[in-house]
């Protein structure tokens, strides 16, 4: 084990994930990574989807906003409520690090400011946070995409050959044509992963990861202003009005804590802040799977795919590649699916019977449990059932967010488990769409490990080591993210002299938990097939019907 340099084994550190409905702050010991103590926070306003909390407008279709005060209300309630939990005296506290979904990105004032919070912008829906699930962009990136295609942009290549709705330039763009008075007054646009830090340190930064991947930045360069201006010419000085900042390593110390964030926190002001990460990125070194061809995916609502490579390569439909996007030395590769437990959730909320409901409760389990206790009971392929995973549109191969799901085979004798069945094998045969993508350009998955919320679903688990026909490594820890911030902050605080170091020390893993079996595996390989023969039919152009509807439905709600 490699010894903390610097820092009496005894202290501690603080890693904050902000998630999509919560933030959780977690305590760590510097020496081994033992947690300590943790506590969440739900966030007040969740996700603002439905209309504005000010104004009560109606929001339309595919809109996902989030309100910044419910981020400084985690450093406020979890951050103390955690170190409580754990029982140590806050001086004991040498730093801390976040880690943020990606891309949530807002529009601020120089001071990071958010617009929202500024009079008279309020009860203007672009002058809030646009959450990683805001997909009414999804214009604005077609647009992107083509023009960088036909001018022959040399980054588009290295997002798969598509830049997502997701993203910061597609919802940058839309601001200006949607509320060019709000992109006027934007003054910094920016992560909410580099926001935070600047609420806990007094200082802007902007970190490398997201800048990578969401940002478009790539070879030391944004894209140009002559092919932001050949988007928009009011869209020319994006970059340099908005979005330009120097560029901080993984492990950086950003700053120091500030007197007004710790009196947030009840930290010891000046302890490290680390530079700010995204969740999914910062999980691989909690996971210690950070060596080239370990894949982490990070199952929750959404899934994201990371992993290390030695080489640079082209991977159809993948979210991006970045020098360092991981950790330094390696190219950082991302993909993922924009919804999976997102997609179980809204089965069980809106579709599930009442008697389902009933009969778990009765049994002393929790919905998805019981139905995941009928569902694993079946053979493979005896529900006659296929789904498309694109409930909340695709991020990763085909990159389009306003595609939807997909159920066939649906009879009068089909039950819900049959159904819940489906929806969990879809989400897992994505999953191997994604791998196949990479093995096939030449980045090898050597190992599938994974992390996140979903890992306690043994189900759900083994569905996808069958599908996947790979033995599964699980993350030694319930709070993968947080465990990773946590790794950062021992970093910037100088207790280990760079991440791989404070993972071999603090990170934990179980190898090879699931096992495939080979007569499930085998019969899945028909049922993959048959998928893929939906996925490319209704997601490669041949029928375009799901954007047919989409289009519908809008004009129907307008």
């Amino acid at each position: 084990m490699t010894e903390a340099r610097n820092v009496n084994v005894n202290k501690y550190v603080i890693g904050v994930d902000f998630g999509t409905l919560s933030g959780r702050a977690l305590v760590v010991r510097v020496s081994d990574g033992v947690e300590v103590g943790t506590a969440v926070h739900p966030y007040w306003h969740g996700v603002i989807d439905a209309s504005l909390p000010v104004t009560g407008a109606a929001l339309p279709p595919d809109w996902a906003l989030q309100d910044p005060g419910d981020w400084v209300d985690v450093l406020r309630t979890a951050v103390p409520a955690a170190v409580a939990n754990a029982g140590i005296d806050p001086a004991d506290v040498v730093g801390i690090a976040t880690d943020f979904t990606a891309c949530t990105v807002l529009p601020t004032t120089s001071d990071g400011t958010p617009l929202c919070r500024v009079s008279g912008f309020e009860g203007k829906p672009h002058a809030y946070p646009k959450l990683w699930k805001h997909h009414a962009a999804q214009g604005q990136a077609d647009r992107i995409n083509a023009l960088a295609h036909e001018r022959g942009e040399p980054w588009i290549n290295r997002y798969g050959g598509k830049i997502s709705s997701e993203w910061e330039f597609a919802k940058g763009l839309q601001v200006l044509e949607e509320a060019p008075e709000v992109y006027a007054a934007t003054e910094r646009w920016i992560e909410a992963a580099d926001w935070i830090i600047w609420q806990l340190c007094g200082t802007e930064t902007r970190n490398r990861c997201t800048a990578g991947y969401k940002g478009i930045f790539q070879d030391g360069v944004w894209p140009s202003k002559e092919y932001l201006a050949a988007l928009n010419p009011g869209f020319a000085d994006f970059v340099v009005d908005k979005l330009e900042h120097p560029l901080a390593s993984l492990g950086d110390r950003a700053g120091s804590l500030t007197a007004q964030a710790a009196e947030w926190t009840g930290l010891p002001e000046g302890i490290a802040v680390a530079v700010g990460n995204v969740d999914a990125h910062v999980t691989a070194p909690a996971a210690q799977a950070i060596a080239p061809g370990q894949m982490v995916a990070i199952m929750g609502t959404s899934t994201c795919h990371v992993m290390n490579g030695t080489t640079l390569a082209e991977v159809p439909g993948m979210c991006g590649v970045v020098d360092g996007g991981i950790v330094a030395g390696y190219y950082g590769y991302e993909a993922g699916q924009s919804g999976v437990g997102d997609i179980f959730g809204w089965y069980v909320d809106t579709q599930l019977p009442p008697a389902y409901h009933a009969a778990a409760a009765k049994k002393g389990l929790d919905p998805h449990e019981y139905l995941s206790k009928l569902a694993a009971e079946q053979p493979v392929g005896a529900h006659g059932l296929l789904a498309l995973d694109w409930h909340n549109g695709n991020r990763s191969i085909l990159v389009d967010h306003e595609l939807s799901g997909v159920l066939i085979g649906a009879t009068l004798a089909t039950k819900p488990e049959d159904i819940y069945r489906a929806l969990v094998e879809a989400t897992a045969f994505g999953t191997k769409v994604i791998i196949d993508a990479f093995e096939d350009s030449g980045v090898p998955v050597d190992e599938f490990v994974v992390a996140g919320g979903l890992l306690k679903n043994t189900f759900v688990m083994q569905v996808y080591a069958d599908v996947t026909n790979r033995p599964l490594s699980v993350i030694g820890s319930e709070q993968g993210p947080a465990l990773g911030s946590a790794i950062h902050a021992a970093v910037a605080a100088g207790a280990y002299p760079d991440v791989p170091a404070a993972a071999a020390a603090m990170g934990r893993v179980r190898r090879a938990v699931y096992q495939p079996d080979p007569n499930r595996a085998k019969a899945y390989e028909a049922l993959y097939a048959e998928y893929r023969t939906l996925h490319d039919y209704f997601g490669g152009g041949t029928n375009d019907v799901l954007h047919r509807l989409r289009r519908i439905r809008n004009e129907a709600r307008a």
